[in-house]
């Protein structure tokens, strides 16, 4: 049974006032180059704070997160699982993997249901997911994984429907990934299988919504995806190409959707009933709402008709406090006695806030994948909606409104606080440089409007990231490490996550603390941190705090 008491730190009583964790999310240490929007931007806010406080970078990718290598860019799910949990658990891709190559996976109840279900009714197995390598939200060689063993156990019939990614990957390499599959593809169905991709589009466009921001998507998606409406064409490639020739610049994250169809102009992958469906992401964000879709009887957020009678399934649980989907491949992480609960469970007063697009991070992720409070009496959890436009647009994003309701909480008296800023993140996925310049500079605007309250209330302070994403805005040749640029001489811009270091700065004025140097500190070391600031020592199993 776990002992929930948190014992007094023996060398420090806490600030008096309260503790602030600002995640500036997708704000890494880059090379300080002409792709580097952090170092660009000007911020002196960030910049005092680098003379006047205790300052250092932190792992935020890789082990150091529990993904499968450091050659693994951190993400915001695990970046927020990291430090709300104190220690690092094996994540989704690791977890994967690992059933992948055991073969624990596919002897499991769940993937002889699905199995069953199409060899009783000769409907094809279909794999919906988001086809890249980029291993975020989900992983090529997973898929590849699942085809192969589907021809192994003589499934006669498999589909495929590709949300493209040039987000975690770059920005237009659907080929890249398409032209493999469809090799594999040739490949099975020279043993006699009938495997074909069936739908696709860009991930922003169709299907991965989060948050409940854009619905709409997610009803784009099940009407290609399922019922096969939408434009047609004879193949996923003379899609993509034929749909970047008419929107020239598009990148793929963006590209409107397609449905494949035969010789006779009909979809060649609709799911009817009889039908197996899987899900192959493993990360829950974007994985929710159209697990939804296709499972929930009653299900009122869009004009669905008739639910198909399938057997579906996710790669994982996204959800395990509200079950969805209640069918799934791979165990999640159990994620325990984070440093909310044993918060809550000890009478400290907490507020969480973000926008739309990053509140479940500080909520639900922060909580070890739990949804809801664990004391609704101290926790306070304020959502601000994000704007449903593209981000680049309006690169501010909602830090102003997060940092109102911030200073607000802090001067009632709340005792921990932790935010999210989404703009370096958000911002930086869309390539725009300038645009991921003007998100750090309003980042910095509003810590600058925040440090004030934080010392006036003889708070302390901690600024730091989920991960790297801004400071890496254009893409390098891997070879030579020069920025690459295009055919016409313009750079080619980086939409995806970054191996880089990210930021932490410690601000309590009047302590005498002290950071410790502890070697190769990850994120995961904030949650001790916190705690030190509140005048706690670190709970057993939790990564050393920062501080000395």
């Amino acid at each position: 049974m776990t002992d929930w008491t948190l014992r007094a730190h023996p060398s420090f009583s806490g600030v008096k006032g309260p503790v602030l964790t600002i995640v500036m999310d997708g704000v890494g240490c880059g090379r300080r180059d002409e792709g580097d929007a952090v170092w660009q931007a000007r911020t002196p806010h960030l910049d005092r704070l680098a003379t006047e406080t205790l300052n250092t970078t932190l792992r935020a990718h890789g082990v150091a997160v529990g993904l499968p290598s450091d050659d693994d860019m951190g993400n915001s799910e695990v970046g927020h699982n990291a430090f709300g949990a104190g220690r690092v658990f094996a994540q989704g891709a690791k977890r994967v993997g690992a059933a992948i190559a055991s073969g624990d996976i596919f002897r499991g109840d769940e993937w002889t249901r699905l199995t069953d279900k199409v060899r009783q009714s000769g409907e094809p197995i279909h794999f919906l997911g988001l086809l890249s390598d980029g291993n975020v939200h989900s992983h090529i060689d997973h898929l590849f994984a699942l085809l192969r063993r589907c021809h192994e156990e003589q499934i006669a019939r498999a589909r495929i429907h590709v949300l493209l990614d040039g987000r975690d990957v770059p920005e237009t390499s659907a080929l890249e990934y398409i032209e493999p599959l469809e090799r594999l593809l040739a490949d099975l169905n020279s043993a006699g299988r009938d495997y074909r991709i069936a739908s696709g589009g860009g991930r922003m466009n169709i299907t991965m919504d989060r948050y409940n921001a854009d619905w709409a998507m997610v009803e784009r998606g099940y009407a290609h995806h399922v019922r096969g409406e939408g434009r047609g064409f004879q193949s996923a490639a003379e899609a993509i190409q034929t749909l970047r020739s008419e929107h020239p610049g598009v990148i793929d994250q963006d590209l409107p959707p397609f449905v494949v169809v035969d010789e006779g102009g009909k979809p060649v992958g609709q799911v009817r009933d009889g039908a197996a469906v899987v899900l192959f992401n493993f990360r829950g964000d974007r994985a929710i709402e159209i697990s939804r879709a296709l499972t929930e009887e009653r299900f009122t957020e869009f004009d669905r008709g008739p639910l198909p009678d399938i057997a579906f399934a996710g790669m994982m649980q996204y959800d395990g406090d509200l079950h969805i989907p209640t069918h799934y491949l791979v165990q999640p992480p159990d994620i325990d006695r984070t440093v909310g609960e044993y918060l809550a469970r000890n009478g400290v007063s907490q507020y969480a806030c973000s926008e739309t697009q990053k509140f479940g991070h500080v909520t639900f992720f922060w909580n070890g994948n739990r949804s809801g409070m664990f004391d609704e009496c101290l926790e306070t959890y304020q959502e601000i909606p994000s704007d449903n436009r593209p981000f680049d647009e309006a690169p501010w994003m909602k830090a102003a409104e997060i940092a109102d309701a911030t200073m607000d909480a802090l001067k009632k008296g709340v005792r921990h606080a932790r935010i999210n800023f989404a703009n370096g993140d958000m911002v930086g996925h869309t390539g725009n440089l300038n645009a991921a310049v003007m998100a750090v500079e309003a980042v910095d605007l509003c810590i600058g409007r925040i440090v004030p309250v934080v010392r006036t209330l003889g708070g302390a302070l901690i600024v730091t990231a989920d991960h790297g994403n801004a400071d890496e805005m254009i893409e390098r040749n891997k070879k030579t490490g020069e920025l690459k640029r295009k055919k016409d001489g313009s750079f080619a811009a980086k939409t995806s996550h970054t191996l880089n270091q990210v930021p932490c700065y410690i601000d309590a004025p009047g302590s005498s603390l002290k950071l410790a140097g502890t070697p190769d500190a990850g994120i995961a070391s904030i949650a001790a941190t916190v705690l030190h600031l509140l005048g706690f020592e670190r709970p057993e199993g939790y990564e050393p705090s920062l501080l000395g």
